[in-house]
């Protein structure tokens, strides 16, 4: 199940930010010096929820908790959605190192590819990974985003500026592929 987190989540976020601490910062941007730790930190928690609301009611991103079993387990987002001539957002997400290779980030995946485009009318949308991160680049392999290219010291991951291989759907891409999408995933 997909859900945005809820400030009753702290608990479980915290369990599973804090188990799978090594595994996620090699791919995840550095923390700002000085600011809390929202997987330490309740009062951090909530705030980020909050914003997380503000981003959504504003249609800039839309983050999801990954619910398996009704546990916690991860999260996909659609960020940086840009509407006028772009019409696009990128996809972003992770999952506790335990659940990892069961395919709910790929299932994660379509269900925000279909939000994305049946519902926010979309024209495309991107996942950026870096080329190391065998895992990520395992779901696009499962889901059949198209690749586009490697960018170059596209972003700043953990204090380095990494290259990042970009993968896309299009919604003409999308209407050609959702039956068989949801099929397999859905």
């Amino acid at each position: 199940m997909l859900r945005p987190l809820a400030e009753s989540d702290f608990d479980a976020y915290s369990e599973v930010r804090r188990r799978n601490g090594e595994w996620l910062t090699a791919w995840e941007p550095a923390r700002p010096a000085g600011t809390a730790d929202p997987a330490l930190d309740r009062t951090a928690f909530r705030q980020r929820c909050v914003a997380r609301e503000r981003e959504r009611a504003s249609g800039h991103a839309y983050s999801f908790g990954v619910f398996v079993d009704s546990a916690f387990a991860g999260e996909v987002n659609l960020n940086n959605v840009m509407r006028g001539a772009m019409q696009g957002g990128t996809i972003g997400y992770w999952i506790d190192e335990a659940r990892a290779g069961n395919g709910y980030i790929a299932e994660g995946v379509v269900v925000i590819t279909k939000f994305a485009f049946d519902d926010l009318q979309l024209h495309r949308v991107e996942v950026c990974i870096i080329p190391r991160n065998a895992n990520s680049l395992r779901v696009m392999d499962k889901v059949g985003f198209r690749h586009e290219g490697r960018a170059l010291a596209f972003l700043e991951i953990n204090g380095v500026w990494e290259d990042h291989d970009r993968f896309a759907c299009t919604s003409d891409e999308w209407a050609a592929r959702r039956d068989e999408l949801s099929r397999l995933w859905l």
